[in-house]
């Protein structure tokens, strides 16, 4: 069965249960958004018992994702997971521009005819909009601009990055301890899950979760599922880059020295850094922000899933051991319902006004920001 989506809870009463008891299971295709957000708090914590305790990956899954993680925190006893979405598909869907030259634009333009149904876009428009993924040499920069060292351990979770190796080469520059499942596995100690995309998913899921920092370049299902578990789970730092003001920056970014640079990167973050009042209650879908599940003020011996196979760690702590430099992070939120992120452009005068308050047309001494200090 399909169900219409934000369904209140009468529709699955009405229209579900009965044929649930006839034929004793049902498969829900196109889940995702199906449950309306606001339903009574009792079923919002049942909703918690399903998502984060009933719903278990399968022991094959679960023992392979976990030898991972303990071979991660056999190099580094802390470790940053990216969760990169860079496919061809996804790119040719944004209407965006990489910087790929001639061949790029043939290829995604090629690809983007499948959607009868998109216009075509302006793609610094998009960018100015924060419609882009970020590069994966954006997220290296943005990750050194925040102060994490090149000495730091990145874990990447990725389908098949366009570009290949010559698009992650800035990227493995930046953090030469550079690690994938691939990288991280025996041979052949993946097979079982090769060809199985959602099975490799599941594997990038469960060292992302037990990673002290999480980072994403897009804002799709998986990033904000995982962002859900880490908070629930005793709260674990999820950096969501800003995409509408780092993209603003990336595109000034050859017309100020690094220092300056860095700094624009800090403020425009403010907000997006993971801090635990970050999101306020309600907003967001509830599985990224499983708000009713999670008391307001607990500690880790009263608050059993903060310690559950020790998932909790101290994020601050992280920061101090693998940041060049720290600042403030203000507890700001743009309060943009995230469904409608994608119907709503920006104005032009107001993205005129985000970039003076950013500095980024202003006259600033012309050094190449790619000179990023080690």
């Amino acid at each position: 069965m399909r169900v219409p989506r934000r369904c209140k809870t009468e529709y699955f009463i009405s229209k579900i249960l009965p044929i649930l008891r006839k034929k004793k299971a049902i498969r829900l295709g196109k889940f995702d958004y199906r449950l309306s957000n606001r339903i009574d708090e009792d079923l919002q914590k049942l909703r918690c018992r399903v998502n984060y305790h009933a719903l278990r990956f399968t022991l094959p899954l679960e023992s392979m994702g976990q030898r991972l993680v303990e071979r991660l925190r056999q190099k580094s006893d802390r470790y940053i997971a990216l969760h990169l979405r860079f496919e061809a598909d996804m790119l040719a869907f944004s209407g965006c521009y990489y910087g790929g030259g001639e061949k790029e634009i043939q290829e995604l333009g090629k690809m983007r005819k499948r959607w009868k149904t998109l216009h075509t876009r302006n793609p610094d428009r998009e960018r100015r909009n924060g419609r882009c993924p970020l590069t994966p040499e954006e997220v290296g920069i943005m990750l050194r601009a925040l102060g994490f060292r090149n000495d730091s351990h990145l874990y990447v979770a990725s389908g098949d990055v366009y570009g290949g190796e010559d698009t992650l080469a800035s990227l493995k520059q930046m953090f030469p301890n550079y690690h994938t499942k691939e990288s991280l596995a025996l041979e052949g100690e993946l097979a079982p899950f090769t060809g199985y995309s959602s099975r490799m998913a599941a594997i990038d899921f469960i060292v992302c979760a037990a990673s002290n920092v999480f980072v994403t370049n897009n804002n799709g299902n998986m990033a904000r599922i995982l962002a859900g578990h880490r908070r629930y789970f005793g709260h674990k730092r999820t950096i969501r880059p800003n995409a509408r003001k780092l993209g603003a920056l990336f595109l000034a970014r050859s017309n100020m020295t690094w220092d300056l640079f860095a700094s624009k990167v800090r403020k425009a973050q403010r907000g997006h850094m993971g801090d635990p009042k970050e999101m306020r209650p309600g907003r967001g879908q509830f599985f990224e922000n499983p708000s009713a599940c999670i008391c307001e003020a607990s500690n880790k011996e009263a608050n059993p899933i903060a310690l559950q196979e020790g998932m909790l760690v101290d994020q601050e702590d992280f920061l101090d051991h693998h940041s060049s430099s720290s600042s403030e992070m203000d507890n700001e939120e743009e309060d943009v319902d995230p469904d409608l992120d994608d119907a709503v452009l920006m104005q032009e005068e107001d993205m005129d006004q985000e970039d003076g308050e950013l500095g980024v047309d202003d006259e600033a001494e012309i050094k190449n920001v790619t000179s990023i200090p080690v």
